[in-house]
């Protein structure tokens, strides 16, 4: 187990699809960020596969220039994933109830998860799942700032520094076996005269980034 029990608390402990019952038509997180994440996204994904956006909203930061085959959504709000143009797909699913995706094994080439880590009361199941869905070979991207709607994040998080935060979802992935040792990329926003001023100096953009390894072929060659 990768948390106790009081790591998974939130100071609301409402039903969560209660408290995303409204749409929020907005960014969680600044330009920067987006630019920097849409970047990363034409890396590392490829034309023609097939994308699950988990935790979604009504923007999924893809690059429009690349088309891929299926793009499948899930959130807790149906009207922001209705509003999302690059969807072609989604479902609706208290991942905090019910951490089972309702899709195939092996069905995907990339799992993207958008600064909502932070929510996932029991991401070592839902870390299973990724690894369940994604082809042998297939990339998850799991990327956060340090913002997060205080009160629904998990006590791990909130008491968390955001260089620990980082640990935390490379644990996340090593708690399942068969992804790759997790990749991180850190972007720590720049101090500036402005920030002592008191106005932002950006977003910083944290990613984490795993593989399902590739199927091993066992046996031994002839003798």
């Amino acid at each position: 187990m990768v948390l106790r029990p009081n790591q998974r608390q939130k100071l609301d402990g409402s039903d969560d699809q209660q408290f995303y019952a409204y749409p929020r038509f907005v960014t969680h997180v600044d330009d920067g960020f987006i630019q920097q994440l849409t970047d990363l996204y034409r890396l590392r994904l490829k034309p023609n596969t097939r994308i699950f956006d988990m935790m979604s909203s009504w923007v999924s930061h893809l690059p429009k220039e690349i088309e891929f085959s299926h793009v499948e959504g899930h959130g807790l709000n149906e009207e922001e994933l209705a509003r999302n143009p690059q969807l072609n797909h989604y479902f609706v699913q208290n991942l905090n109830e019910n951490p089972k995706f309702p899709l195939k094994d092996q069905d995907f080439d990339a799992v993207l998860n958008t600064v909502s880590v932070q929510y996932l009361q029991y991401p070592e199941a839902v870390f299973s799942e990724i690894h369940r869905i994604l082809k042998p070979g297939g990339v998850a991207i799991v990327s956060f700032s340090n913002r997060m709607f205080f009160q629904k994040a998990i006590e791990a998080w909130r008491e968390s520094s955001e260089a620990s935060r980082v640990e935390l979802v490379k644990h996340y992935f090593e708690s399942v076996p068969g992804f790759t040792p997790p990749e991180v990329i850190v972007r720590q926003s720049k101090a500036s005269i402005l920030q002592w001023l008191g106005a932002g100096g950006g977003d910083p953009f944290y990613a984490v980034i795993a593989y399902r390894e590739e199927a091993k072929i066992g046996g031994l060659a002839g003798k």
